[in-house]
């Protein structure tokens, strides 16, 4: 376990020049403590700096984002209290991915589900802790389908051959994390893309076009993994999600969120195909309700 605590987080993110459409969603982002009120786990791999809810909500006041999915840490192991609190705060318009046991009675999933959790996600990542055999939360995805729930996976695309077969498989629909952390360095004719791409000619795969300050090995506008996305977004532009993976957890260096908002012009150039990934496509997916407090409040005006 890694007890050094660094900030990850950009300290003075830039406001983006890209306006986000209303409704517009981050679909992968953390949070973390604080410490004091949400302990870390004491199985965890890594310790990071205090990331709490009330920076995450300043960050997306700032960016133009409404509506949130935040992913469950593996810092804070299966006590998913730290995202319960931050979902519970935002009144329906953000949700939760839970980390979960195999083992997890059908009651827990149920109160999970009740806390505005919607999916559970597996990493198959070495420099986090093991999740389960893939063939066992295969299975598993048969009680997430119960719930109307997704499976969200986490590798990387040295795992991605033996990985796909099994997800074609999933009951549910399947989210792939950070497009599958692929090297876009070796462009879009590798092995690994066209793996990928298959696995999402399946009609209940998905995909997250976040994670491009990880897939790149260029830096700093990240061109190498905007095509990659791009490319993404124009062959599945309605199974495409996107995030700022705030607070960027173990990554290589600080990415300024806000250029990130920018890079979406490139991702998805149109403003019908931001609509699709930034908005319609995660209220499909999550369940968010149509209508945000705000606009319904612009309406009875």
């Amino acid at each position: 376990m890694t007890d050094v605590a660094k900030l990850d987080h950009h300290p003075t993110p830039s406001r983006p020049q890209l306006r986000l459409p209303a409704g517009a969603c981050d679909a992968h982002c953390h949070v973390f403590g604080p410490v004091l009120d949400f302990p870390f786990a004491a199985e965890r791999t890594f310790t990071p700096a205090d990331a709490p809810k009330e920076r995450l909500f300043a960050l997306h006041a700032l960016l133009g984002i409404e509506r949130c999915v935040i992913v469950q840490s593996g810092c804070h192991g299966f006590d998913n209290g730290v995202v319960a609190d931050a979902v519970a705060a935002k009144h329906g318009q953000y949700c939760g991915i839970a980390l979960v046991p195999l083992n997890v009675t059908d009651a827990q999933l149920r109160s999970l589900d009740a806390q505005g959790f919607r999916g559970a996600r597996f990493s198959y990542m070495t420099h986090l802790a093991a999740s389960a055999p893939i063939a066992d939360v295969i299975a598993f995805t048969h009680r997430l389908a119960a719930l109307d729930w997704q499976l969200h996976v986490h590798f990387d695309s040295t795992s991605i051959d033996e990985l796909a077969p099994w997800l074609a498989r999933s009951a549910t629909p399947l989210v792939v994390d950070h497009m599958a952390r692929i090297d876009a360095s070796r462009g879009l004719d590798q092995p690994a893309f066209h793996t990928l791409r298959k696995l999402m000619e399946r009609g209940h795969v998905w995909v997250k076009v976040s994670g491009v300050d990880r897939c790149s090995r260029e830096g700093p506008p990240y061109a190498d993994a905007i095509a990659m996305a791009r490319s993404l977004v124009e062959s599945f532009g309605d199974r495409v999600l996107w995030g700022t993976d705030w607070p960027h957890p173990n990554n290589t260096h600080v990415p300024d969120d806000g250029q990130l908002v920018d890079l979406l012009a490139q991702i998805a150039p149109d403003e019908a195909a931001r609509r699709a990934l930034l908005v319609d496509n995660p209220q499909r997916l999550y369940r968010f309700p149509v209508a945000l407090p705000a606009m319904a409040s612009a309406a009875k005006a």
